[in-house]
């Protein structure tokens, strides 16, 4: 089937060649051009329409109403070049025609304003065809290339004699704001036409100065000010609703214009010379800086920025060497972090596109220094999009999963990742709304960072303690469990606040365990084991005395054992810190097995116990001073003489004494089942008598009243210890 847009553009072209008669009816001349603009917006006009064709083919067919007209290659398009150019001096006279109304002031009506935009949008369409088929088209079938710039040069020379020569277009009387923002989208298109012919003719000084003083105040708004919107609003009540509809509407015209102005300052500030190169990059400068950050202007600059930050395809619009030059790249480059933490979730695609620059600016760092000082510079303006703010969840855990991935790899670039940054990452990392696999992806590109050298090895080993020790198995908080100064008070219902998120506990329980492997992992390949083992072992070893959760407390110590796991190098002063941390573990884990049985949330299944118990046996094989040391506080909890500690309410809640008896005997029980620890602890039979005989004498005692229910609880655990105790004397 043939393509028929050859004669398509025919029948528009005798239309318009009757102009006059529909400058009597503009409505009709108005939706003869709509149409026209319609056609000519299917032309490729450049690589990036072209390749959206391929890729979206249907999507144009639905919302262009075409069948597949549009050829997949480019033979029609060399059919309808000279259509084009015998459409486009008719354009040009049609245009013409509304010009004597202009120069004597006149006040145009709407319909000659739209009619004027439509024609030069159509003969702007028509151009960058043209400029797409001598310079950027990858077309398998082109023209021959001498004659298409024949052509070109006479409608060039066309269009400066009879249409640029208007510019600009403007009224010497006072102008309404609705008449400003019209001519302004006229003057915008004449200048994105003139723009496109300067490739084929050199334009007269005086037209390219006028040219460059439009788009420099256009992007300071120096055109179509906001000054007079106040006033309007300040009519009566009735009308103002209506007004404040048209100025956004007259906004959002003026904003289109502006932004369809941008793709041209790039190469316009390559080009020109260096006063106006400073003068247009201020004026970029000032736009970007100025316009709100939800505005699509934004958007647009941030795309122009990166063209005038990153070289694409070996084209380097500015040279950062020259000082004047990178003063305005920085200046670009200290709004991005900023402007990435107002834009948060509440717009995703342009956080996307900031990360995206912010990505391709760490990528150029590496091979330049002045970026990759700012670059490194950057990233304690960067904190606050990682932490948790006051009122919920940081900016960087709103994002969504894709720009998610992007912030982690700009972390990469950052040739020394700084102490405060990794601390608002960590905060980042326990937020309870971070997905688990986000968490282990971020240890995965920070332990890169640490093996590339970019974080020190005492940051890295801090950030992964911080991990460890505070994530929360239990959804809503952090601290889950009453911590107990006091040596009597370890039977108070304690370990297990009772959560109805079950199953996230469950969850989260799981992903801890993932996150230790993780930890320990990264450990092993820090270097020497001993070495890293001196640096970790007090910063971990505080954390644990402060007794933190079951879950954290074991994570911990599967670090320790990890980088002990081939000779005993813990210290002294660990001993004897082990030695009253690890009771209070031993009783979390009997605790939390009891709480199983009455299906409380967050308990643990005896099954489970073995994951708890693992590195207490880890550590008590390889120093059987550590286990009689536990032994004996455990056994110290219920002598008669801890007694004397208790107050009188104590005294009288009895409960707490039956409990840790209890709880002391349970211990002893887990360890049981454990052959070889078992073995060991038969060699410290003299400690396993002294809790037996201060389980006799408590139960004997006449200074603490028990109840029926609490002596049973005592009698039950002591016949227990009895059956464990006999047990011992025939090994």
């Amino acid at each position: 089937m043939m393509w028929p847009t050859n004669k398509i553009l025919q029948n528009f072209e005798d239309i318009l060649r009757r102009n006059q008669f529909y400058l009597e009816d503009k409505k009709k001349l108005k939706t003869a051009l709509a149409g026209l603009g319609q056609c000519l917006l299917l032309l490729p006009c450049n690589k990036r329409e072209v390749s959206s064709l391929e890729k979206n083919d249907a999507g144009q067919r639905m919302l262009h109403a075409f069948e597949p007209d549009l050829p997949a290659k480019s033979a029609g398009c060399s059919v309808i070049i000279p259509k084009l150019k015998d459409l486009v001096p008719v354009l040009v006279n049609c245009f013409q025609d509304f010009i004597p109304e202009v120069q004597r002031g006149s006040l145009l009506d709407q319909q000659s304003f739209d009619c004027m935009l439509s024609i030069l949008h159509s003969i702007n369409l028509a151009v960058k065809f043209f400029f797409y088929m001598t310079d950027e088209g990858k077309l398998e079938s082109r023209p021959s290339q001498e004659g298409l710039d024949v052509t070109m040069l006479t409608i060039s020379m066309t269009l400066l004699k009879k249409l640029l020569v208007l510019f600009p277009l403007n009224m010497t009387n006072q102008l309404s704001e609705r008449d400003d923002v019209e001519y302004f989208g006229l003057n915008a298109e004449l200048t994105e036409i003139f723009l496109y012919l300067s490739k084929w003719i050199c334009p007269p000084a005086i037209l390219l100065e006028k040219v460059l003083e439009f788009l420099e105040n256009s992007l300071r708004r120096k055109i179509c000010p906001d000054t007079r919107i106040g006033k309007a609003l300040e009519k009566r009540e009735k009308w103002k609703k209506r007004e404040k509809k048209e100025k956004q509407e007259r906004q959002e015209k003026q904003l289109k214009h502006l932004i369809s102005l941008l793709p041209f300052v790039p190469k316009l500030v390559s080009q020109v010379p260096d006063d106006w190169k400073y003068r247009l990059l201020q004026a970029f400068t000032e736009a970007f800086k100025d316009c709100n950050h939800v505005s699509p202007l934004k958007l647009a600059c941030l795309s122009i920025m990166e063209e005038m930050l990153v070289p694409r395809q070996d084209v380097l619009y500015l040279d950062p060497s020259v000082p004047e030059i990178l003063d305005f790249q920085i200046a670009w480059i200290r709004e991005l972090p900023m402007l990435l933490i107002l834009m948060g979730d509440k717009n995703p695609s342009c956080s996307q596109v900031v990360l995206h620059l912010l990505l391709r600016l760490g990528q150029r760092s590496l091979m330049n220094s002045s970026f990759a000082w700012e670059y490194d510079n950057m990233q304690f303006s960067l904190q606050p999009f990682f932490s948790n703010q006051n009122d919920g969840d940081s900016p960087f855990v709103k994002l969504p999963r894709d720009s998610q991935e992007l912030s982690l790899c700009c972390l990469f670039y950052f040739s020394h990742l700084d102490s405060l940054l990794l601390k608002s990452i960590a905060d980042c990392c326990l937020c309870p709304h971070l997905e688990h696999h986000v968490l282990f992806r971020i240890i995965e590109v920070l332990h890169s960072s640490y093996k590339s050298g970019h974080i020190q090895i005492a940051d890295h080993i801090s950030f992964l303690i911080t991990l460890l020790s505070s994530f929360s198995v239990f959804p809503g908080t952090s601290d889950k469990k009453e911590f107990i100064e006091s040596d009597v008070n370890i039977s108070k219902e304690s370990d297990v606040t009772i959560s109805k998120e079950s199953d996230v506990i469950i969850l989260n329980r799981k992903a801890l365990k993932s996150l230790t492997r993780i930890v320990q992992s990264c450990l092993s390949e820090m270097g020497d084991n001993s070495l890293v083992f001196q640096m970790l072992e007090k910063v971990i070893l505080e954390q644990m005395s402060q007794i933190p959760p079951l879950d954290n407390l074991c994570a911990m110590l599967r670090m320790l054992i990890t980088l002990d796991s081939k000779a005993t190098i813990i210290s002294q002063q660990a001993f004897i810190s082990l030695g009253n941390i690890l009771p209070w573990y031993l009783i979390d884990i009997v605790h939390c097995t009891a709480e199983e049985d009455k299906k409380v949330p967050g308990s643990i299944c005896s099954s489970a116990c073995c994951y708890y118990l693992t590195p207490c046996f880890v550590l008590f094989d390889k120093s059987h001073e550590l286990l009689n040391v536990v032994l004996k506080t455990l056994g110290s909890w219920i002598t008669k003489s801890s007694l004397a500690c208790l107050t009188p309410d104590q005294i009288r809640s009895t409960t707490e004494i039956s409990s840790r008896v209890d709880a002391v005997v349970s211990v002893l029980q887990l360890m049981h089942k454990d052959d070889k620890i078992w073995q060991i602890i038969s060699s410290f039979k003299a400690e396993i008598d002294c809790i037996l005989e201060s389980i006799i004498v408590l139960q004997s005692s006449k200074e603490i009243s028990m109840t029926i229910e609490e002596r049973h609880m005592v009698q039950c655990a002591l016949g227990r210890l009895r059956t464990l105790h006999s047990g011992m004397q025939s090994v």
